[in-house]
């Protein structure tokens, strides 16, 4: 199977992310470039894009479990989300590349995001973060992306969704966390805690960033109601029974 180049490629990319220019971040097309020849190889052998997602998924529940023994195991763990991480971006990379994109795929990519990282955050509660902490950081996280859906489905682009916690950000804070912990398990109680801290603080950051963001973007807009088969025209009374 011939394989996009990276061009194609970027351009895809930035059709599916609300026309963003790659070219005005270098990180953006470091990473997509890391991407793209991490994808190459299974395009060609017509890796479903679904397989990657759910491998990432398997990966983000061992993070916990493995975490949770302690000692220098930690550093196993942080090494799990850096692969994780790189399957994140891959399996999008996987679709754009093959053509494969599919609604349940982004329904199914967004599962596994959010299941990766409450077992990031479980597993800092395992190495002894205090679980209110814990508990702030998953709660503010989902309520996040929650946020970012609904905006999303409302008419705003995720590039202008960008708030202080992104999930590059979190994944970096939980995999720092657990390293620092694997590397000194002396400390760390208060290593993991500190990173809860930070984590859950971030998380609040955003939650305001979204907050104001989305209203002040969706301000003083119509609200579009969705037809159905039992629906004529927008804003009609369904033919049928409730």
């Amino acid at each position: 199977m011939d394989v996009v180049d990276f061009d194609d490629y970027a351009e895809r990319w930035s059709r599916a992310h609300g026309g963003y220019d790659v070219r005005s971040s270098r990180s953006t097309r470091a990473w997509l470039r890391v991407a793209h020849r991490l994808a190459s190889p299974l395009a060609r052998r017509r890796v479903p894009p679904t397989w990657v997602t759910a491998v990432g998924g398997v990966g983000a529940v061992a993070v916990t479990g493995v975490a949770a023994l302690g000692g220098r195991w930690p550093l196993l763990a942080a090494a799990l989300v850096v692969v994780v991480a790189l399957l994140d971006g891959v399996d999008g990379a996987l679709a754009e590349m093959t053509d494969s994109t599919t609604a349940w795929g982004r329904v199914l990519d967004q599962l596994v995001d959010r299941i990766g990282d409450v077992a990031m955050v479980v597993g800092l509660w395992a190495l002894g973060a205090p679980g209110p902490v814990c508990a702030a950081a998953a709660v503010l996280t989902v309520l996040d992306e929650s946020i970012r859906s609904s905006a999303s489905a409302a008419g705003l682009t995720e590039v202008g969704l960008v708030a202080v916690a992104e999930r590059p950000v979190r994944l970096l804070l939980g995999g720092l966390a657990l390293a620092a912990a694997g590397a000194v398990p002396s400390a760390a109680m208060p290593i993991v805690t500190a990173g809860a801290a930070l984590w859950a603080f971030l998380s609040l950051l955003a939650t305001v960033q979204l907050v104001v963001n989305v209203r002040r973007r969706l301000r003083g807009r119509p609200r579009d109601l969705p037809r159905t088969e039992d629906q004529g025209e927008v804003g009609e009374e369904p033919s049928g029974h409730q």
